[in-house]
C-alpha cells in the first residue's frame, strides 16, 4: 500500500516511517518542520518507496500528483508542552484544518484514516485507570487547552467523517511514549531527565513526585497504530504501558540506567497538570491483540545509549 505519514519527521512518525517501510509499504512523508526534524528522516531519503515532501498539512494542498493513497496516518502536531505552549495557534490550526485537509483527501482517495490523539483527551482524570468511554476532566481555557481541545476536535472530525461520508477511520489515543529521537529540550520528562542526568545535573521534579505516569517504548507503540490502522474499529483505543509509576521512583530508574546518582530538585507543579496518568489497555487486547513487550529497563537503556551518541560532541 502506499501510506502518507503526516509528522513524518517527528518522533513517532519517523520510527512510524521505518515500520511502515519495513512492512513492504511506501511512504509519502509530511512535515513542514516546526517541531520536527530532517535528521530522523534523513536515512530513507533515496529510498524509491520513500518519497519527502516538505508540507504545512493546515494549508490546502493536493496529493493528486502523487497518484493513489490507500490509507492516512496523521501524526501532525506539537506534542510537547514546551512546544505547544510556544506555538498555542498552530497546535490548534493543525487539530483543526489540518485534520478537514487529510480527512478531505481520505474521503476523496478512499482511503483509510488513523488520528493520532492523546491521553491528555482525559485532562487530570477522575477515573484511573483511564478507559475509552470515560469522557474526561478538561480545563477548556487553560494554558494546556490549545493541545488537549486541539485533539478532541480532531477525535470529534474524524467521527463526523466517519458517519456523514463512510471514511474508514481509526483514533488512537497515545500515551506517555519514550525512546531515541525524542528532542532532548522539548520539556518531556524524559528526555529532561535523561539530559540531566548524563550532564551530572540534578534531576527537577515538579511537585511532590507523587503524580504517576505510564511510559510505553516507542517500537510498541508503533506496532499498536499499524494494528489499529487496520482494524474496523472506528471508536477511541488507548495505546500506552499500563505500568505505572511516580515521578520520584521513575527519576530514580532514568539514574540507574545513567548509571548516575545525582540529587534531585523539587519545582512548583505546572498549571493543569494531571496527576494520574494510566491507560487500561483491555481494549486494545481484545480488538488487537495488542500490548507492550518492550521492558522500562530495556527501552531506557536503548534511549540512554541514544542521548549519549547525541551528547558526546558536545562534551568532547
Amino acid at each position: 500500500m502506499k501510506i502518507l505519514v503526516a509528522g513524518a519527521a517527528g518522533f513517532i512518525g519517523s520510527h512510524l516511517c521505518e515500520r511502515l517501510l519495513e512492512l513492504g509499504h511506501s511512504v509519502l512523508a509530511l512535515d513542514n518542520f516546526i517541531t520536527g526534524s530532517m535528521d530522523n528522516i534523513a536515512h530513507l531519503t533515496g529510498r524509491p518507496d520513500f518519497r519527502f515532501i516538505e508540507q504545512d498539512i493546515t494549508k490546502p494542498f493536493s496529493t493528486e500528483a502523487e497518484g493513489p493513497i490507500d490509507g492516512i496516518m496523521n501524526l501532525a502536531s506539537p506534542a510537547s508542552p514546551k512546544d505547544y505552549l510556544n506555538y498555542p495557534i498552530e497546535t490548534l490550526d493543525v487539530g483543526s484544518a489540518g485534520s478537514r485537509n487529510l480527512l478531505e483527501i481520505a474521503r476523496v482517495q478512499n482511503a483509510r484514516y488513523l488520528i493520532a490523539s492523546t491521553s491528555e483527551a482525559y485532562g487530570d482524570p477522575l477515573e484511573h485507570p483511564q478507559t475509552e468511554t470515560y469522557w474526561g476532566n478538561v480545563n477548556p481555557v487553560g494554558p494546556r487547552s490549545c493541545y488537549d481541545e486541539s485533539k478532541r476536535f480532531a477525535e470529534a472530525i474524524t467521527m463526523a467523517y466517519h458517519r456523514k461520508h463512510g471514511v474508514r477511520t481509526n483514533i488512537a489515543r497515545i500515551f506517555n511514549t519514550y525512546g531515541p529521537r525524542m528532542q532532548l529540550d522539548d520539556g518531556r520528562v524524559v528526555p529532561a531527565f535523561v539530559d540531566q542526568a548524563l550532564r551530572n545535573q540534578p534531576l527537577t521534579v515538579f511537585g511532590s513526585g507523587a503524580q504517576t505516569r505510564s511510559f510505553c517504548y516507542v517500537s510498541d507503540l508503533v506496532e499498536g497504530l499499524w494494528l489499529l490502522s487496520q482494524s474496523d474499529e472506528r471508536y477511541p483505543v488507548n495505546l500506552g504501558n499500563p505500568v505505572e509509576l511516580s515521578m520520584l521512583e521513575f527519576a530514580e530508574r532514568i539514574q540507574a540506567a545513567a548509571g548516575v546518582f545525582t540529587p534531585i530538585e523539587f519545582h512548583p507543579l505546572p498549571q493543569d497538570d494531571p496527576q494520574r496518568r494510566r491507560p487500561n489497555i483491555t481494549k486494545a487486547k481484545r480488538v488487537l491483540g495488542w500490548e507492550p513487550r518492550v521492558s522500562l529497563d530495556e527501552g531506557l537503556a536503548c534511549t540512554v545509549a541514544y542521548f549519549k551518541g547525541k551528547l558526546s560532541p558536545v562534551r568532547a
